[in-house]
């Protein structure tokens, strides 16, 4: 009853306001001029200009801001882009409808605004129960109001909506009706509003006594004035009309006021780096200058084999200046390869194509045998690569933590469709005349327009030589490169070169792709030469990647921050002194250099220490539930060609650029919550097919009106839920086994405090050799003493050989 008084109400309202307008129109005189003409002065056209443009958008916001002017409020259903159904509160206005989260109606809540002066609504047919209704642009434009009613930009989190139109169901037919009823009035109400602006606009115009009166020929029509704004710079001093219509500079700016336009952050500027070291293709080899092999002597003696050598100080001359975040970046320079994997239909040709790209990044070597600088807690480094198309492959890495060291980054080109996601923990061993540098980790690569990932892990450096013979470097490892979506996986094996084997034996690489059991090819070659894949059906052989002339040409140019505006953590500015140092052989200079560094970063894990504060990282956080670092800005949304222009990185944070500001934010995801909530909650398996919070961001190419949810999105969502499921279980045995071991390390523990005899050197069942302290493990002294056999017995058979 109280919203057919407010409609009987505002219908009055409208008719005064529309029988104003009528009266203001025939009230004029014949000879009262009606809008601007040519020789009225360009200054006072610009205060008319920008009056009216005070006085609409003062209207607009007097109708936004104040409670009363509301024509209905209630519950509606929306529906997403990814065809799921949210509840949220509709605020309906003239001219505009607010959705909210709640009905407080407080800036938090708030998730977007339609402007309706240019949306037309329908109803929609629909097999479920309600009345359903559609709000859409005619020409496919967006309906989004740039900000809220209090300025805000970003929406609250739902699900992402579309841009052009919006689909609503109402919980009976007479609410729906009501609401067509309502949305109508608010339309009229809008189109009202407009034309009495326009009235008033020319009621408030300039008098005759400021301009003479023109007639028809010399009238400038909306077009005109539009026209002529648009191609005159409205702060120019050069824009003049002539005689004493001219404006002075002085007065141009006196007169100018700013936009309220959204502050965007100052985008990042990039200087191209085209200057790169190449080793040599073959054997990485380093021979050491007499005074640097003491220097190797003095810290093989402070380590022992087996010892983790993170810790260990190692000398300046065998690194690299350059940092081991911006080592991480090789593996890109030819991301042009993943963006042809986005296009290609064939699953297994993608698996190629992924393959390809990731043999591409292992043929650039330093000149030597180097190692980069281990990273600075919190050190961060940029930079991003230009496509032939014009888009941009963004590289953001930051040191993460210390003690272990883990690095992370994250890569992504969302207008070519692809984005890699990665944490590393490096890990160094040392068995006296070789060691290894262990990286673990799995990359994450996603193909965001066919919604596939692809995991992937790196190989290890083994550095042999540092006692007898010479010192060198290869790449050793299984790997995989796996797509769960195709069932397609990659099985490659880096070989280290045996001790009898010749140049044609080093840096060996053998593979193939398989489909389940079935192997579908086979890989072969030198990775950093050329490798070739057959395959299996047809036995065609092709080459897979050539590391030759040609291909160094096609390498994409690399684009970093310069110097002069890095921010003090950023891995070039942090290490400046020391590779300068490196450079010019100042090996002295660069040790006193690192020192500094080391001892700054000393003090402050002990200024943390003593605060009883962790240190956060800045642009990543750690995923709870997958326990791996991802980056906090991440977009997964497909490349909308219709609305986005083009990425762009302003503070470390890679946004994209966009035609129209719509409210595209996400459900909170499982990943974020507590994970021992979700194992505790028994509704987490009991998810029904309509949400999409797991499942990912796919395209709505064909905007399609369908509220019958996607076979496909239900049997991913079912799989997820399986895979969810399994690790769960996984999860309680694991506990059960701990809880295990815990039972039975308490039971030796009651048995000491009652008898410490029977637990002690003297029991009658101990055995000497848990009586005999050491520092080194059996295994490793076992395998020293037969590899030193082994070694005897081939010096002797080489002498004897070679007599």
């Amino acid at each position: 009853m109280r919203r057919m008084k407010f409609f009987t109400r505002l219908a009055s309202w409208a008719t005064d306001s529309r029988d104003k307008y009528d009266g203001n129109q025939t009230e004029k005189m014949p000879g009262e001029p009606s809008k601007l003409n040519r020789k009225e002065s360009y200054k006072a056209q610009r205060k008319n200009y920008r009056r009216e443009k005070k006085r609409v958008a003062s209207e607009l916001m007097n109708s936004l801001q104040d409670p009363t002017v509301v024509v209905l409020a209630d519950w509606l259903k929306v529906r997403g882009t990814l065809k799921s159904w949210t509840k949220l509160w509709c605020v309906l206005k003239p001219g505009m409808m607010l959705l909210y989260k709640t009905p407080k109606l407080k800036s938090s809540h708030w998730v977007g605004t339609i402007m309706l002066t240019s949306c037309q609504v329908i109803e929609r047919p629909s097999k479920k129960d309600g009345f359903c209704f559609k709000l859409f642009h005619p020409l496919e434009q967006s309906i989004w109001a740039p900000r809220g009613p209090d300025k805000e930009t970003i929406g609250a989190v739902v699900q992402p909506l579309p841009t052009a139109y919006l689909i609503f169901r109402a919980p009976s037919q007479a609410a729906g009706k009501c609401w067509m009823d309502a949305l109508e009035l608010s339309l009229r109400c809008s189109a009202l509003l407009l034309r009495s602006n326009s009235s008033m606009g020319a009621v408030q115009g300039p008098s005759a006594n400021d301009s003479a009166q023109i007639s028809h020929e010399t009238q400038w029509s909306e077009a005109d004035y539009e026209k002529h704004f648009n191609d005159h710079d409205l702060d120019g001093d050069s824009q003049n009309e002539g005689g004493p219509a001219a404006l002075s500079a002085g007065d141009t700016e006196s007169e100018s006021e700013p936009e309220n336009v959204p502050e965007e952050e100052p985008e990042t500027p990039y200087v191209p780096l085209t200057e790169e070291e190449f080793g040599s293709a073959g054997e990485q080899v380093e021979e050491l200058a007499e005074e640097n092999k003491s220097l190797i002597w003095i810290l093989v003696k402070q380590v022992r084999p087996g010892m983790d050598l993170s810790k260990v100080v190692l000398p300046t001359f065998i690194l690299e200046p350059r940092s081991f975040l911006d080592k991480l970046s090789d593996s890109y320079y030819h991301a042009d390869i993943l963006s042809r994997a986005v296009i290609e239909d064939d699953p297994f040709t993608r698996m190629k194509i992924v393959v390809q790209w990731y043999l591409s990044g292992f043929y650039k070597k330093p000149k030597g045998l180097k190692k980069p600088y281990n990273p600075i807690l919190g050190e961060t480094f940029r930079c991003y690569w230009e496509h032939p198309n014009g888009s941009r492959t963004f590289y953001i890495a930051e040191q993460v933590s210390h003690h272990p060291p883990v690095s992370a980054f994250y890569v992504t080109n969302r207008q070519d469709g692809f984005c890699i996601s990665c944490s590393i923990l490096a890990k160094s061993k040392f068995y006296g005349n070789s060691t290894s540098a262990v990286l673990e980790g799995i990359a994450t690569l996603t193909l965001l327009p066919r919604g596939e990932t692809y995991t992937l892990n790196t190989p290890y450096a083994h550095c042999k030589g540092i006692l007898v013979g010479t010192l060198s470097m290869e790449l050793g490892g299984k790997i995989t490169i796996e797509c769960e979506n195709t069932a397609y996986k990659t099985e490659l094996e880096f070989k280290l070169k045996p001790f009898l084997g010749g140049s044609d034996y080093t840096n060996l690489i053998s593979g193939k792709i398989k489909l389940g059991k079935e192997t579908m090819a086979t890989i072969s070659g030198h990775w950093d030469r050329e490798m070739t894949i057959k395959e299996a059906k047809t036995g065609e052989e092709s080459i897979l990647f050539k590391a030759d002339t040609e291909t160094k040409k096609k390498r994409l140019v690399r684009y970093v921050v310069p110097l002069e505006s890095q921010l003090p953590n950023e891995s070039e500015k942090l290490w400046e002194k020391v590779s300068l140092a490196i450079r010019n052989d100042d090996q002295v200079g660069a040790t006193e250099q690192k020192t500094v560094l080391e001892e700054a970063q000393r003090n402050a894990a002990k200024e943390r220490k003593a605060a009883f504060t962790d240190w956060q990282p800045i642009h990543f956080r750690i995923d709870p539930m997958l326990e791996q670092w991802e980056y906090k800005y991440a977009d997964l949304r497909p490349w909308d060609q219709r609305n986005d222009v083009r990425q762009y990185e302003a503070n470390y944070k890679v946004l994209t650029k966009t035609r129209h500001r719509a409210p595209v934010v996400r459900n909170p995801s499982i990943v974020n919550a507590d994970p021992m909530q979700l194992i505790k909650s028994s509704s987490l398996l009991k998810v029904r097919h309509t949400s999409r919070s797991i499942l990912p961001l796919t395209h709505d190419d064909d905007k399609t009106d369908s509220s019958v949810s996607n076979p496909d999105a239900g049997k991913a969502s079912c799989k997820s839920l399986k895979h969810l499921a399994s690790a769960v279980e996984k999860m309680n045995r694991t506990l059960d086994e701990h809880t295990q071991h815990l039972r039975a390390i308490q039971t030796n523990l009651d048995r000491i405090h009652y008898n410490p005899r029977l637990m002690g050197p003297n029991a009658p069942n101990a055995r000497f050799a848990d009586m005999v302290p050491r520092t080194v493990p059996q295994a490793v002294v076992v395998k020293s003493m037969v590899y030193a056999f082994v070694g005897l017995a081939a010096c002797i058979f080489m002498k004897w050989a070679f007599k």
